[in-house]
């Protein structure tokens, strides 16, 4: 699968991260429990569990065709967040996004939500490009309705949520196809 190292919108750059931008990773979001509490992994405690994941993403890249960007605001040159995929199905791209608070409510998630499901659907191969959220995270479906995903139901008991109760909890599934 051959994605861009970078794509550019009209406030950020999305770009491949590097091991040096683990220390700004781990301050920015990577640590923060706020941030993490619906994501699949817990806050990063350290700088160095941050260059790790950033190792393990890389060598995921590499083999499995699983990718991420940071995102970083071209105005300032600021690391807002990062947003990556990986291929579930030779035809299915899953996505899933996280950003610091003070990027939160500003549109940076849905307007690099857009950038990317249109890079990923341009690929001869994606029919399908989807993301699960949390029925509890209602900033995050609006994220997803408006960068043009359809809510296409409930899963139930779907994904364990380390950081809320470490029970099974359901997922919204959103989608967007690629048309004829």
């Amino acid at each position: 699968m051959n994605l861009p190292e970078r794509v550019e919108t009209e406030r950020l750059l999305l770009r491949w991260p590097t091991d040096a931008d683990a220390e700004e990773i781990f301050a920015r979001y990577a640590s923060d429990p706020v941030v993490a509490r619906y994501l699949p992994r817990p806050p990063h405690r350290t700088v160095e569990e941050t260059r790790e994941f950033l190792r393990k993403k890389a060598a995921e890249r590499e083999k499995l065709g699983g990718k991420s960007w940071l995102l970083i605001l071209r105005s300032s040159g600021v690391l807002l967040g990062s947003i990556g995929c990986r291929r579930v199905e030779t035809h299915v791209l899953q996505f899933g996004y996280c950003l610091a608070q003070d990027s939160w409510g500003k549109g940076y998630a849905t307007e690099a939500t857009r950038a990317m499901v249109k890079v990923w659907l341009d690929i001869p191969s994606i029919w399908r490009v989807q993301a699960f959220c949390d029925p509890a995270n209602v900033a995050s479906a609006r994220v997803l309705e408006r960068a043009g995903l359809t809510h296409e139901g409930t899963l139930r008991k779907y994904v364990l949520s380390p950081n809320l109760d470490n029970e099974l909890r359901d997922a919204h599934l959103y989608a967007q196809l690629r048309e004829r």
